[in-house]
């Protein structure tokens, strides 16, 4: 049934792409305005985008467009972290428990896919090259420069900003009175590289896995491609020793690796070109409070940008288009309802996920190879297969559900006592022991999760 209303959505990203298919289906008119070329009529700039590891919130986003499918067929399910040490050990460890995994797919492959969806659409018009240059917030009203140089100015009942971290929809709300806003940097870029197919069309390290080298002041990351490369990415201090200040010449970028990488370095034939020509990103983390002006809303990383580590920074946006979704099919056309609700479920979720996603880069970076850390995983992952229904890791909440991600968050504290509990009682080698089963139960009964 076509709605009455109409939609602008601004950012032709992956959030704004997949929630203006979601809005068309309901009969919505929506038109989307996009700063960029058409990505599908050029080729994509190398090296500024991270793979990205599609899980459960994401894949129940892409559902509600009849898309996880298509989308899963192309992508590679990693089951695990493979550490990668400084003499080339390798250690593995698993996610979760048998059939838990997360999908490495392209950024810009997923964003190309989402855009074809919409442009099928009769309700959606797309509109490229199009930037928002200011938006009057009292008349809701927005301002674009077109290709040609002009601007137009266009007004719709509702306006969604999916405009990125550094949102033009944002910065004129960040003017107005009781808006709270924090922006914070890592003290850490990153720089996109290859690892090539070994032999042409194999892969050179094993498939089904993210695989780190965790070095502790820095790391790297390396994620699989259906062409049997991988995308690496390299995570450093911007200045100091072992920093992009420090590492410039191709000379000092292969001692850098020969020092660090060795066992990754004969996989990268085009180390030094890539690291020449590639630019350095940042990362950074975005709160604010409200995510709603009048009839502007943000949404994704306009609303919450969250630095990568936790793999849940797509996740987090398509999950906000789905709740939206959902959240319109309960009380349309009471839209104060809708945002009201939207906001008050989203925001304190979308800091949680930014804490741990912060938290996780320290874990990465400096623990996954230390042997407490390891044990605290194995210990975890045997109580997640063991007791299933009464224990669920932090790292499961986040990756395998859609609970909350604050209640995963608080259910993170918890486990730490319960594991903590375990070890001191002598029980962490007893785990599958059926006589010890109902002395483990009682622990794990007695942690009290917070909502």
């Amino acid at each position: 049934m076509l709605k009455k209303e109409k939609i602008i959505i601004v950012g032709g990203g992956l959030a704004g792409s997949l929630f203006a298919v979601c809005l068309a289906k309901k009969g919505f008119q929506v038109e989307v305005f996009e700063r960029r070329a058409d990505m599908r009529r050029k080729e994509v700039d190398a090296g500024r985008s991270i793979n990205l590891a599609l899980s459960t919130r994401g894949l129940v986003a892409l559902e509600k467009v009849g898309l996880d499918k298509q989308v899963l067929s192309e992508a590679i399910p990693m089951n695990g972290r493979m550490m990668h040490s400084k003499e080339g050990k390798l250690t593995y460890q698993p996610y979760g428990n048998d059939g838990q995994y997360i999908n490495s797919v392209s950024r810009a492959g997923l964003n190309m896919q989402l855009l074809s969806l919409a442009d099928e659409n009769d309700h959606v018009q797309l509109y490229f090259e199009h930037r928002c240059i200011d938006a009057d917030l009292e008349k809701g009203t927005i301002t674009f420069a077109q290709p040609d140089g002009t601007t137009i100015s266009k007004k719709a009942d509702y306006i969604f900003a999916t405009d990125g971290a550094y949102s033009a929809i944002r910065l004129q709300m960040q003017m107005t009175q009781r808006f709270d806003y924090s922006q914070v940097y890592e003290n850490y870029g990153y720089k996109e590289l290859e690892i090539t197919p070994k032999d042409g069309n194999q892969f050179a390290m094993e498939k089904n896995a993210l695989h780190i080298w965790p070095r502790g002041n820095f790391m790297m990351i390396a994620l699989p491609n259906p062409d049997s490369s991988y995308t690496c990415t390299l995570f450093m201090p911007y200045e100091g020793t072992n920093s992009f200040e420090s590492i410039k010449t191709e000379t000092e970028v292969k001692s850098f690796f020969e020092s660090n990488f060795k066992d990754a370095l004969d996989m990268m034939p085009n180390l030094t070109e890539d690291f020449a020509k590639n630019p350095i990103g940042s990362l950074v983390t975005i709160r604010c409070n409200p995510w709603t002006r009048g009839n502007f809303v943000l949404m994704g990383d306009s609303a919450h940008a969250v630095v990568p580590f936790y793999g849940q920074g797509m996740n987090c946006a398509f999950e906000d288009a789905a709740v939206l979704d959902g959240l319109i099919d309960q009380h349309y056309p009471n839209w104060q309802k809708i945002l009201s609700e939207y906001e008050n479920e989203r925001i304190e979720n979308a800091n949680a996920i930014a804490d741990l996603a912060i938290k996780n880069f320290k874990e990465m970076r400096d623990l996954v190879g230390q042997p407490e850390f390891l044990e605290k995983k194995r210990i975890e992952h045997d109580l997640s297969e063991f007791f299933p229904d009464s224990f669920k890791s932090q790292y499961e909440l986040v990756t395998f559900t859609t609970k909350p991600y604050k209640y995963a968050q608080n259910m993170g504290t918890v486990n730490d006592g319960i594991i903590q509990q375990i070890i001191e009682e002598g029980l962490s080698n007893e785990i599958g022991n059926p006589a010890k089963r109902i002395e483990i139960l009682n622990i794990l009964k007695g942690a009290k999760p917070t909502h």
